[in-house]
């Protein structure tokens, strides 16, 4: 009898592990794209970013006065290095660390232009955390990626890359830096793809 139970419950385990199995595609298919969203430029234009579907797109949430604002230089070598080749870096201002963005629109466009030729798509200030973070983040910070898994963003000039299929295929650290051979690697494996 004992045994009977046994493997009635392994089946039954079995089985729901099927099931479950068959469902995490669904959900994940049922995650919108980030490039579904319309966005706010730094000059204030909705921006809808479907636009960039086709593209590989780096997303990247920055800031003007933080110890890893050096970043915006090599964001801008990946930006020139590749863009003809369909690659785009996206940036989005945000103040929820430190404070490390409190300028306005014009400061921060000023800023980037002046101190590093920032020519890649800069967007509007944005939350990237909490009830108030932009959808487009809710997305990215909802989706299981390598390295990083899913969850809140960490801090200042964490990068997401999404693929030309329109969606996030890696996720790289604030301290990662975007000229990591790891990061490289991943755009251009992407880049690769027709």
């Amino acid at each position: 009898m004992l045994r009977t139970i046994l493997v009635l419950a392994a089946v039954a385990a079995a089985s729901f592990a099927a099931v479950a199995d068959e469902a995490k595609p669904q959900i994940k298919s049922q995650m919108p794209s980030p490039l579904s969203y319309t966005m706010k430029s730094l000059d204030g234009q909705d921006v809808d970013l479907s636009k960039y579907k086709g593209k590989v797109v780096l997303v990247v949430n920055v800031a003007s006065e933080c110890g890893l604002t050096g970043q915006y230089k090599p964001l801008q070598r990946l930006h020139e290095k590749y863009k003809d080749q369909g690659f785009v870096v996206l940036g989005f201002p945000c103040n929820q660390f430190g404070s490390q963005e409190p300028g306005s629109a014009e400061e921060i466009k000023t800023f980037c232009t002046k101190n590093y030729g920032v020519t890649f798509d800069m967007f509007s200030k944005v939350d990237v955390n909490g009830d108030n973070a932009a959808p487009l983040y809710k997305t990215l910070t909802a989706t299981a990626t390598k390295p990083a898994g899913p969850g809140k963003i960490s801090w200042n000039f964490e990068k997401f890359l999404i693929g030309r299929d329109g969606q996030v295929v890696a996720r790289f650290n604030p301290r990662t830096e975007p000229s990591d051979e790891q990061v490289v690697t991943a755009i251009e494996s992407e880049l690769a793809k027709k």
